[in-house]
C-alpha cells in the first residue's frame, strides 16, 4: 500500500491556521445564492468553541450556524449548536440540533444524554424515555467499556430530567471539547495508524480530531479513506462528498474519491475526477498520475 503521506504536508498550513476553503463570490450580477456569505467550517468552529468555553452562548449560535450552513452533516456542529441554544434557554431549539446529531453520529452519548435532557424539559415524555431506553441499552451491552462513565452521566441526567427534577444548570462546556493542538496531535497519530493500516483506530483519532477542529476536508478525506479501506464503501463516498464540498479542489479527496469509483466499477466517473486533477495540475503531481495508475489497471494497481 502507498503510505498517504500526501496531505499531512498540509498539516501546518491548514490545519494549524485553517485556510478559507469557501470564499464569498462578491458583487457583479449573481444570484442571491451565489453571491450568499460562505464560511471556512473550521475557522467558524473554531471561535464556536472559544465562545462555549466562556458562556458568550449567542455568539456560539452564531459560529455553529456558519458551520453548519456549509457543513451540515457535521456532528459535533450540530451538537454544539444545541448546546449554544441550551445556554440561551431555546429548548425547542436545542432539541433540534441534539436530534441532528444523533442522526448524523448516532454513538455520541453527550447528544443523546442533551437529546433526552430537552426533550423531558419539553414536557415530551414518551420520546423522552425512548431515548432513556436507547441509553439503557448502550449501556447494558457496554458493560464496563470505556464509554460506561459518560453512558452512566448521561443514564442519570436523563432520569432526572424526567423526575422533574432536572439540575439546576445543564452544563454547556461539552466532555468533547479538547483543544485545537491536542486536535492536531490526534489528525497527526491517525495519519501514522492509517500508514501502519490500523484504521479502525484511526477512525477514532480522527473523530476526536474534527471534534476539536471541526468539519476540515484533510480530516474528511482520511476519514473516507480509511472506511473505504474497511469495504465500507457508503461512508467513504460521503466523507470524500463532505471534503469536496468544503474544499473543491481538494486533491487529496479527489484522488481517493476517483479510487473509489475504480474500485465500484465507475471508470467514466474515475476519468472525470482525473480530468479535474489535470486541470488543477497543470504541471502534473502525484494525485493525478497515481488514480491515473488505477484507471489503467481498471483497479487498485497495488492489489
Amino acid at each position: 500500500m502507498r503510505k498517504v503521506h500526501l496531505i499531512i504536508a498540509l498539516a501546518a498550513s491548514t490545519l494549524l491556521s485553517p485556510s478559507l476553503f469557501a470564499a464569498g463570490s462578491g458583487g457583479g450580477g449573481s444570484t442571491p445564492s451565489q453571491s450568499a456569505p460562505q464560511y471556512d467550517a473550521a475557522t467558524e468552529y473554531g471561535k464556536g468553541v472559544a465562545a462555549l468555553q466562556v458562556k458568550d452562548f449567542r455568539a456560539a449560535k452564531t459560529a455553529f450556524d456558519r458551520v453548519i450552513s456549509v457543513a451540515p452533516k457535521n456532528a459535533p456542529a450540530q451538537y454544539f449548536g444545541g448546546l449554544a441554544r441550551v445556554g440561551l434557554q431555546d429548548w425547542k431549539g436545542a432539541r433540534r440540533f441534539f436530534e441532528r446529531a444523533v442522526k448524523a453520529d448516532p454513538k455520541m452519548i453527550a447528544a443523546w444524554e442533551k437529546l433526552g435532557v430537552s426533550q423531558a424539559r419539553l414536557g415530551d415524555r414518551m420520546k423522552a424515555e425512548k431515548t432513556l431506553s436507547t441509553i439503557n441499552a448502550r449501556a447494558a451491552a457496554c458493560g464496563s467499556c470505556a464509554d460506561a462513565a459518560a453512558l452512566k452521566v448521561a443514564q442519570d441526567a436523563v432520569t432526572s430530567a424526567l423526575s422533574s427534577k432536572p439540575t439546576a444548570q445543564v452544563q454547556t462546556i461539552s466532555p468533547l471539547l479538547i483543544s485545537a493542538q491536542a486536535g492536531d496531535t490526534r489528525y497527526l497519530e491517525a495519519v501514522a495508524l492509517i500508514n501502519g493500516q490500523r484504521y479502525e483506530a484511526a477512525i477514532v483519532s480522527l473523530n476526536a480530531s474534527t471534534q476539536a477542529i471541526g468539519p476540515h476536508p484533510d480530516i474528511l478525506t482520511y476519514l473516507g479513506f480509511a472506511h473505504r479501506k474497511l469495504k465500507r464503501f457508503g461512508a467513504a463516498e460521503a466523507y470524500y462528498r463532505q471534503a469536496l464540498a468544503l474544499a473543491p479542489s481538494h486533491r487529496g479527496a479527489t484522488e481517493y474519491f476517483g479510487e473509489l469509483m475504480v474500485e465500484l466499477g465507475d471508470l467514466p466517473g474515475a476519468k472525470k475526477m482525473l480530468a479535474q486533477l489535470d486541470a488543477e495540475c497543470r504541471f502534473g503531481c502525484a494525485e493525478a498520475e497515481e488514480l491515473r495508475k488505477w484507471i489503467v489497471a481498471g483497479r487498485s494497481p497495488h492489489s
